[in-house]
């Protein structure tokens, strides 16, 4: 069928200027090595020709997540060498990063051109935020937030090198779109190499046999060495999911004939050199323009332009101003409209409830008020509304489509807001409990959290992950953890972690408000207030209009400055804060607690202010202190405030156990508690 297909003379004619530019750029790289190798860079060379065969077919409504040898398909949706060449040397005006990302690492955001949303350099990571756009694209389109002026639907493009079809987020990316139908087309240009290793080393069949278990995945294997073929059944291929929104894989076979990057040079392993040159897409492109009443003159031109326009670009790149130093401090947020508490906290007309019971009324309302608001994760849909019923009733209030289920894919789960957020929608998501969030780390940390910074700013990803966290009730070793000391060293990301209900309903909704990520720990244990002495994790719910800014500590217990007696600062979070209000009823007066609400931003300014004020300080945790946040924390407090002190900064956390043990006599050994709080409490006035 495709044979009896033509393409046009102008659609060829562009299709080889672009492939001389790509070649060009890749043989200027190699003949200018010493000074374009300072930062590494791969070249397309080899892959060019289904590479621009996709992108002079993609559309401006559409996304497109390439991987780091696609610069032929940069070319292809209208990128100048230029632009490219100023990653490639880290520059100042790098349209894509500022200077702060590799070649070929694009982040797009033209109204003439595909859209590109940031994504990282770890193999086949792009393929979960990717599908995420397409999961996106589906729900807009189920609800009528979709443009209908556009003519041509959008879809998105995932490009990925055949080796990453091994990692398991491939799969959990190939399931969800198999599943939900969606409309995205996974492009996978297979070369036989992963670094120097070789397919017969790696994996047991090509990305085209793979795809074939994904029931509702159709798939196709093409020569992507050769343009027309490619052109042919990428037309296809988009044809069909534009009009039938569903999900395609075309399995492209290529030659690399440049290195795997500048840094790793291909004639220290390759032994296959010679058949890969002998499949070149270069001349194949050349002879179909002969074939299409091209002359060699016409031909000879054309290259000679894009070597012209290749060398003249590099000259100027190579002039181009760096970044300055001051750059280095941008764009790590997009400002967020937050900025103070607003609404009533305890309205006299509202009753006092649990803390889950505020979380719940908060997405509730904002659901109500906001269509691009969606909640999904693990059992949280109509049948159960989650382990914790922290969503009950909200399937059957707004839908399937806006709550509903996922499979076991904290990867997907973390890594779809990417692609959600990309869309315009704020994505709600949770992990069941904190232990479970490992499987989801590498999204938040490579996709998530650099994306704003990576991308200079264009593609904030706006979500919030909420993880049920903390030792409560026998949960045992895989349903207890903190993990905060981990969450608070991604940098990139916003962390609440309340420690009760009307501060809960506050930072879930300045969370929504925020342009960026959001992780909001929440302590099972005061979830009910089912553990004694956690009563105050009861509140009168707060307004729908309340809103709590991220960073601002509350003083949940304040004294005055005194000379004649010894005094303390407090310093905790979550389960923390009720540890130490009842630990220190008898002596309320000379111990001052800090509840942080939040742990990134940090308010440190209440803190320092607070002990520079009583003279000493504990830092209280449930994890183990060794090498955590609280212990940070002190460290901190320690070099702010030594002028000050009368005594060392401290930490109580948890024993430094691997796990917390199922029994419950071991689990109250391992974590602390109120009494063992007041004795280190005793022991810090009395140093």
């Amino acid at each position: 069928m495709l044979a009896e297909k033509t393409i046009a003379k102008e659609v060829l004619q562009e299709a080889f200027l672009t492939l001389c530019k790509a070649k060009s750029m890749a043989e200027l790289y190699e003949e200018n090595f010493k000074v374009v190798s300072k930062y590494v860079h791969a070249t397309s060379r080899g892959h060019e020709a289904i590479q621009i065969a996709v992108a002079m077919q993609l559309l401006p409504q559409d996304f497109a997540f390439p991987y780091y040898r696609d610069d032929a398909m940069l070319l292809g949706i209208k990128m100048r060498p230029y632009d490219l060449m100023l990653q490639l040397l880290a520059k100042k005006d790098d349209p894509f990063s500022g200077g702060r990302t590799y070649y070929s690492h694009p982040s797009l955001r033209d109204a003439d051109k595909p859209k590109i949303p940031h994504q990282s350099s770890a193999t086949g990571m792009q393929a979960i935020p990717a599908t995420g756009v397409a999961l996106g694209l589906q729900y807009k389109e189920l609800v009528g937030l979709d443009d209908k002026d556009i003519k041509d639907k959008p879809l998105v493009l995932c490009s990925l090198g055949d080796a990453s079809v091994t990692e398991g987020e491939i799969a959990e990316a190939f399931q969800m779109a198999a599943l939900k139908q969606l409309p995205i087309l996974y492009l996978v240009q297979d070369n036989g190499w992963d670094i120097s290793a070789n397919e017969a080393e790696t994996r047991a069949q090509n990305a085209f046999e793979y795809a074939r278990g994904f029931n509702g995945l159709d798939a196709v294997s093409i020569d992507g060495a050769n343009f027309t073929e490619s052109y042919l059944t990428i037309q296809e291929a988009i044809r069909t999911i534009r009009e039938e929104r569903r999900p395609m894989l075309v399995h492209a076979k290529v030659p690399l004939l440049n290195h795997h990057t500048s840094g790793v040079r291909m004639e220290w392993y390759r032994d296959d050199l010679d058949e890969a040159r002998s499949r070149d897409p270069y001349p194949v492109l050349r002879n179909q323009l002969l074939a299409n009443g091209f002359t060699e003159k016409e031909i000879q031109e054309l290259e000679n332009n894009a070597k012209i326009v290749v060398a003249e670009d590099l000259q100027k790149a190579m002039k181009a101003e760096d970044p300055k130093p001051e750059d280095l401090f941008t764009n790590d947020f997009a400002p967020t409209p937050i900025t103070e508490e607003q609404g009533e906290r305890s309205p006299s007309d509202k009753e006092e409830v649990v803390m889950v019971d505020c979380a719940l009324f908060a997405v509730e309302e904002l659901m109500k008020k906001h269509k691009e608001c969606l909640l999904y994760g693990q059992d949280v849909g109509g049948r159960l509304g989650g382990v914790f019923r922290e969503a009950a009733t909200l399937a059957q209030k707004f839908g399937d489509e806006r709550v509903f289920n996922t499979p076991i894919q904290e990867a997907f789960i973390v890594g779809s807001t990417v692609g959600m957020s990309a869309v315009g929608l704020k994505p709600i998501v949770e992990v069941q409990f904190a232990d479970y969030i490992w499987p989801g780390l590498n999204q938040l940390f490579t996709e998530v959290s650099r994306s704003c910074y990576l991308s200079n700013g264009k593609w904030p990803v706006s979500m919030i992950l909420r993880v049920p966290i903390g030792a409560y009730g026998s949960g045992g070793p895989y349903h207890s953890s903190s993990v905060e000391s981990v969450i608070t060293n991604i940098r990139g990301i916003k962390i609440a972690y309340p420690s009760n209900g009307a501060d809960l309903k506050g930072l879930m909704k300045a969370a929504y408000h925020d342009p960026n990520p959001v992780v909001i720990l929440e302590h099972k244990g005061l979830y009910w207030s089912k553990v004694k002495g956690t009563d105050a994790a009861r509140t009168i719910e707060p307004s729908e209009e309340y809103i709590l800014p991220f960073g601002k500590a509350n003083i949940v217990q304040q004294i005055w400055s005194q000379d004649e007696k010894e005094t303390l600062t407090v310093v905790t979070y979550g389960m923390g804060v009720h540890w130490a209000l009842n630990a220190t009823k008898d002596i309320s007066d000379i111990v001052e607690i800090i509840d942080l609400r939040t742990l990134y931003p940090l308010d440190e300014e209440t803190i320092i202010e607070s002990v520079k004020k009583t003279k000493k300080c504990l830092v209280v945790t449930e994890e183990p202190s060794n090498n955590s946040f609280a212990r940070a924390l002190a460290g901190k407090i320690q070099e702010e405030c030594f002028r000050y002190l009368d005594a060392p900064v401290m930490t109580i956390g948890s024993e430094n156990m691997p796990a917390i043990p199922l029994n419950s006599t071991l689990e109250q050994t391992m974590i602390p508690s109120t009494e063992k709080v007041k004795t280190k409490i005793e022991e810090v006035l009395k140093y």
